[in-house]
């Protein structure tokens, strides 16, 4: 459980119980009860409660009220009822571009073991520093089992893959566990096969893809392949199970379902898997060997550098996701790898910046973010640093880029390289020792670190200034440093309308934040300022923004409409993204909305308003154009 433990458990104690429950889901700002009977909710101790801005019956679903931090609060809700995530919500309709997609689903098959990895690298890689420190010998039975503890999970990472990846495909999980426990079966293993036997022959001979085949699968060649600690395959092999899933569930009876299903969907799927799918994905991961090492035989500083460059970018976008498989691949089929490990300076290059940022800052509350920052950096965390300091700050970012960058070159030039997966920032260290127990490699480890910390410091130290902007003061027009007045545009064309005239208590009572709403009369949404998109809910509906000048803004497009799932919400930003003021975000069907029986009105609010000062919007009931000034927040 988290640290809503105690409100989760208050919430779930007066919806009636967890019996009670029949499903669950949330917004950007409440959670969404589905309950077999409102009448057991005790409504007015849900509204007097620490932590709940206020409860509302709509559309078939009590709403409790949580503000902005409702994913935590629902994560810790979900652990105490007997019901499976989304139970009772309506499918998700994903869209976007390929790319995203395919970021989406690594990112979603690995995300759950991304934890557990890390431990067991972690272990694997100190008990190869305490057996080279001469602690204990390399055949003695403790470095056996603290050996078999690490290394289990890679060794038979096809079967955690199958799982996670079962789940993202919505395939029976214990399906996908069975599928990878097949591809690392012992008998259709290519050392196994191979083992005191000669192959009946070859094939794709005089190509990188040459391969001996052992065995044949009635008459069909059956390409020796070992599939344990592999990745793709199993993600393929799992992916095509789901569609088989699928397609039987339509036309086996009932009666038989339970076993006749999942029966046939192995014995499709096994075979296809073993002759054609997993071939082809260890053919892919050949050529991207190939691609990588020919890069990295032009100029392998050259590679470590873009790498290092790049890898920050790739972070706040999420297409590091993306680069992972083929980091995880090289460590599993060369031993190694030499071609994604540049970006590890960037987590130091990160870490330095954000510590002369402590250093040069006379900001009392930038100095109280930057140590813990410094830290979590320091230990592969580097989100926080770059989201919280460097990205708001932009200099400092691209500083912390061009010294990751410059860090990079250097692993790439002088080959740095990583033996075991698993560890993060300076737990990854023990990981990059040689195999052989030489100190060659562990040395440019450390070299690099100091390099990355050492420019990014000093360049931090030597560009890094303060942005004291001397702003108009809105109650007294004197020109005084710190004080502020942030000037909000109109998202939408339409009428305004006064906050305590929407028909949504969470709104009108201004307890989730400061503003006004807005009737649209047509469906194109701006960016009101210049910001990043902090939140951008996956059905379109809801939209957070934090401004450049520190105002966090929640626009919610008509009432109850996260209900239409997406249906008639066109996005196009994205969460994370930097937008510009006018840059359209969104575009929405009024007509849909409308004839579904939802508001269109749409509430713009300063969500930290306690911070920013007074808010004070135009008027209610006038015309507004899009670009309009509609508030000013200010001290």
């Amino acid at each position: 459980m988290g640290k809503y433990e105690a409100l989760a458990k208050e919430i779930v104690k007066n919806v009636g119980g967890k019996d009670n429950v029949e499903g669950l889901v949330h917004c950007i700002t409440r959670l969404r009860f589905t309950l077999k009977d409102e009448g057991a909710a005790k409504d007015q101790v849900l509204k007097d409660m620490e932590g709940v801005v206020t409860v509302m019956k709509s559309g078939g679903q009590y709403q409790v009220v949580i503000g902005n931090h409702v994913p935590e609060v629902f994560e810790d809700v979900m652990q105490l009822l007997d019901i499976k995530e989304g139970a009772a919500a309506p499918e998700e309709k994903k869209k976007g571009r390929f790319l995203d997609k395919a970021i989406d689903m690594v990112s979603g098959i690995f995300q759950p073991i991304l934890g557990i990895m890390a431990a067991c690298g972690m272990l694997k890689g100190l008990n190869t520093l305490f057996v080279t420190l001469g602690l204990y010998s390399g055949d003695c039975g403790g470095y056996l089992i603290i050996n078999a503890a690490g290394d289990a999970l890679f060794t038979f990472l096809p079967l955690f893959l199958g799982y996670t990846a079962a789940q993202k495909f919505k395939l029976k999980p214990m399906l996908g566990l069975a599928i990878g426990a097949a591809m690392c079966y012992p008998g259709v293993q290519a050392g196994a096969l191979s083992a005191g036997a000669n192959p009946m022959y070859h094939i794709l001979e005089g190509t990188m893809f040459h391969s001996p085949v052992y065995i044949d699968f009635f008459g069909i060649p059956v390409i020796s392949v070992d599939y344990t600690g592999t990745v793709i395959p199993v993600i393929l092999a799992v992916w095509f199970a789901s569609k088989c899933e699928k397609l039987f569930n339509k036309f086996i009876p009932d009666l038989v379902k339970f076993f006749f299903v999942p029966m046939l969907t192995l014995l499709v799927t096994i075979p296809v898997s073993m002759l054609f799918l997993g071939p082809v994905a260890t053919f892919g991961s050949t050529l991207i060997s190939e691609f990588t090492l020919a890069i990295r035989s032009f100029s392998p500083m050259l590679a470590g550098g873009i790498v290092g460059l790049t890898w920050q970018i790739l972070v706040i976008f999420g297409m590091h996701w993306g680069f992972i498989p083929v980091y995880i691949n090289n460590v599993q089929t060369l031993g190694y790898d030499n071609v994604m490990m540049p970006f590890f300076a960037c987590t130091f290059a990160t870490s330095a910046v954000v510590l002369a940022i402590f250093f040069k800052t006379k900001d009392k509350k930038l100095k109280e973010m930057a140590i813990p920052n410094f830290i979590s950096g320091i230990f592969g965390v580097t989100e926080p640093a770059i989201y919280g300091i460097l990205l708001p700050k932009k200099k400092p970012f691209i500083i912390s880029c061009i010294a990751g960058g410059i860090g990079g070159a250097f692993y790439g030039y002088f080959n740095f390289r990583k033996f075991i997966l698993g560890g993060m920032g300076i737990f990854e260290l023990p990981n990059m020792m040689n195999p052989d127990g030489s100190m060659g490699n562990i040395l440019v480890a450390f070299a690099g670190i100091a390099i990355s910390m050492a420019v990014g410091f000093i360049l931090t130290m030597l560009f890094y200034k303060e942005d004291n902007k001397t702003i108009k003061t809105k109650d007294t027009g004197d020109a005084k440093a710190g004080n502020t007045e942030v000037k909000i545009y109109s998202p939408l064309t339409g009428k305004t309308i006064k906050l305590e005239d929407v028909e949504d208590e969470a709104f009108s009572s201004g307890v989730l934040g400061k503003g006004i709403a807005i009737l649209p009369e047509d469906g194109i949404l701006y960016a009101p300022a210049d910001g990043t998109i902090s939140a951008f809910f996956p059905t379109g509906h809801a939209i957070g923004i934090t401004m450049d000048d520190g105002a966090e803004l929640l626009i919610h497009v008509g009432m109850d409409t996260v209900q239409l799932n997406g249906k008639g919400f066109q996005p196009f930003a994205a969460e994370g993204d930097k937008v510009k003021k006018g840059q359209k975000l969104l575009e929405f069907d009024r007509k849909i909305i409308q004839e579904a029986g939802y508001s269109l009105v749409t509430p713009i609010l300063v969500t930290n308003a306690e911070e920013m000062g007074e808010v004070v919007p135009v008027d209610g009931g006038i015309q507004i154009h899009a670009g309009d000034e509609l508030m000013e927040a200010g001290h």
